[in-house]
């Protein structure tokens, strides 16, 4: 009953300040045009469908590579552009990204003004929805013939955790306020919200949402300390120079950069808090009357073997989202000369940051929640075993 008493106190605290701060960012529904956003009117977007190729030719850059060049037929599916039929001349326009269209096939087209005020059609991208719609059903099916109801929980906090970050954290950060603090404010939710969620109100998810907030807190501030340290600014990926273009001086880019440290680390971190306190659990039930000290022992044997994987998924997860860059280094064109060279870049620097961060506070993470959850389940403080038996 104690257990449940903090658990619902814990909820409604974190509800209560996460809504608190909701309404005093946002006290008259502020939107983020309000910092500095503005919208491009002078341009617009729309989808089309390729009617036909009316050209098509091939190239060859100066680099040796091969682009093919199309000229197509379209007809506008959506809005005001709804059954017009555009052509596109791009036999004499050369993009890196090129795309080999086809008949059927879905596009994005871009129209804007030339000098003389008249349209200028571009098309930009495939429409690829339907395949991402399709993938997620398949995600969505495997998860609940697995997961089966704990499986549907785990993705309503999943939803709502995408919530959080699109509705609550983005727009917060755009308005002006500190990145670091508001991610932390709204992980808190996220953790409590999706963690009682999946796994109910009782000790274990208790424990665990302790463990976890006390890890991201780790993780902030060994971000703030060593991103202060390395000097890094965040201007090391490209979306953030051109957030900067939009929104002027009113972003922080250190903050965001942090903010960034944080979210990644939190859903590593919630993994490996709840399999510590299982862990616990599992031996204590096992043997109710070990001694404190001999569960956190034996759990931290479990935890050891957590640590060295999810270190090792970290790098991984980092490694492939800047797969292309560390390829980039392979070519040793200045500055990327030398290995000192290569580290020192900001780019690099920061992944580096990230990743070690985030490991620190994994590994900090499973001792915490191991002593805590040895400490919850054992109330009393056994002698040896031997001894035990003996009496």
């Amino acid at each position: 009953m104690l257990v449940k008493a903090v658990a619902h106190h814990i909820f409604r605290f974190a509800i209560i300040t996460c809504c608190s701060l909701f309404f005093v960012i946002f006290p008259q529904g502020a939107v983020a045009q309000d910092a500095g956003f503005e919208i491009m009117e002078d341009e617009e977007v729309f989808e089309a469908r390729v009617e036909e190729v009316l050209e098509q030719k091939e190239m060859t850059r100066e680099n040796g590579s091969k682009a093919v060049l199309q000229k197509l037929k379209l007809k506008g599916l959506e809005g005001e552009r709804k059954g017009q039929e555009i052509i596109f001349d791009g036999t004499e326009i050369d993009v890196f990204a090129q795309h080999v269209y086809r008949r059927g096939d879905k596009v994005l087209v871009s129209v804007s003004k030339d000098v003389d005020g008249n349209d200028r059609y571009y098309v930009t991208d495939f429409v690829r929805r339907g395949s991402l719609y399709v993938l997620a059903a398949i995600f969505v099916l495997f998860i609940l013939l697995i997961g089966r109801w704990r499986g549907l929980r785990a993705l309503l906090g999943l939803v709502f955790s995408f919530v959080v970050i699109l509705k609550l954290i983005i727009p917060s950060i755009m308005a002006g306020n500190n990145p670091l603090s508001v991610t932390l404010a709204y992980a808190l939710l996220i953790i409590v919200v999706s963690t009682y969620l999946v796994y109910g109100l009782n000790k274990k998810s208790t424990v665990a949402v302790i463990g976890t907030f006390s890890g991201i807190v780790i993780v902030g501030a060994f971000s703030v300390l060593f991103t202060n340290s390395a000097r890094l600014a965040g201007f090391a990926q490209e979306e953030t120079v051109y957030l900067v273009g939009l929104m002027g001086g009113t972003l922080d880019l250190r903050g965001l950069l942090l903010a960034g440290f944080v979210i990644g680390a939190l859903g590593v971190l919630d993994d490996i808090t709840i399999s510590q306190v299982s862990a616990v659990r599992e031996i204590y039930e096992t043997n109710p009357r070990l001694a404190r000290k001999e569960i956190y022992r034996k759990a931290m044997r479990i935890g050891v073997d957590h640590i060295a994987s999810m270190v090792n998924t970290l790098f991984l997860a980092y490694a492939g989202a800047s797969f292309s860059l560390l390829l980039l280094f392979t070519f040793r064109q200045a500055p990327f000369l030398t290995f000192s060279q290569v580290v020192n870049n900001e780019i690099i620097a920061t992944e580096i940051v990230r990743t070690l961060v985030g490991s620190i506070g994994l590994a900090l993470a499973v001792p915490i929640t191991t002593w805590l959850a040895s400490f919850s389940y054992q109330k009393k403080i056994y002698g040896e075993t031997a001894k035990n038996e003996m009496r």
